[in-house]
């Protein structure tokens, strides 16, 4: 945190009062054209054919959403990539507390740290991280199937269920819905 505050005060003390007013603003975690892209591999993505398909179109989706426009925000997210893959999840927790503070529209953020508290067995946390990320993409179907998968852990198949084909709305050809025998038998009577 205390780099970053260093860095925000020699960037203030550069731009003057231009840099005050852009502080204030809060950044953006997709541009218009990023937006468009994603509608359009969203839809790709519904209506794909086979597996494979989907899953190039789920990749790409996910590029943009764990490489936003904004170089900080970027560079933070790489950070915590890098983070996650060492394991370190109280360092990845500290670095997406400050990410959904400055960045409290970024829905991938929001996500991460839900995943992150799903690792750590904190369901409360992560569900109400969720939340957050549904109500910036409700597209977001890593955001369901997680939600799914820890409505199934505690007894809630309703619930689960109903996100899992929330999630299978979206992206029709998720590995996870081998969790509901129920989805399975579906795919083998059509």
């Amino acid at each position: 945190m205390r780099r970053w505050l260093d860095h925000i005060s020699v960037v203030l003390a550069l731009l003057g009062p231009l840099a005050v007013v852009a502080s204030i603003v809060p950044a953006k975690a997709q541009t218009q054209r990023e937006t468009a892209a994603l509608d359009a591999l969203f839809e790709e993505l519904r209506t794909a054919p086979d597996p494979a398909t989907a899953q190039g179109i789920t990749d790409q989706i996910w590029i943009y959403w764990t490489t936003p426009s904004d170089p900080m925000l970027a560079a933070r997210m790489q950070d915590v990539l890098a983070l996650r893959i060492k394991a370190d999840f109280p360092a990845v927790i500290a670095l997406l507390d400050e990410i959904v503070a400055d960045y409290p529209s970024y829905a991938e953020g929001w996500n991460q740290r839900a995943t992150i508290h799903y690792l750590l067995r904190n369901f409360e946390q992560s569900l109400a991280d969720i939340e957050k990320v549904l109500a910036l993409e409700p597209r977001h179907f890593g955001a369901l199937v997680g939600r799914a998968m820890m409505y199934k852990e505690q007894g809630k198949d309703d619930l689960a269920l109903k996100d899992m084909l929330a999630a299978m709305a979206i992206h029709p050809f998720l590995v996870e819905r081998a969790m509901f025998p129920e989805l399975l038998e579906d795919a083998i009577k059509i």
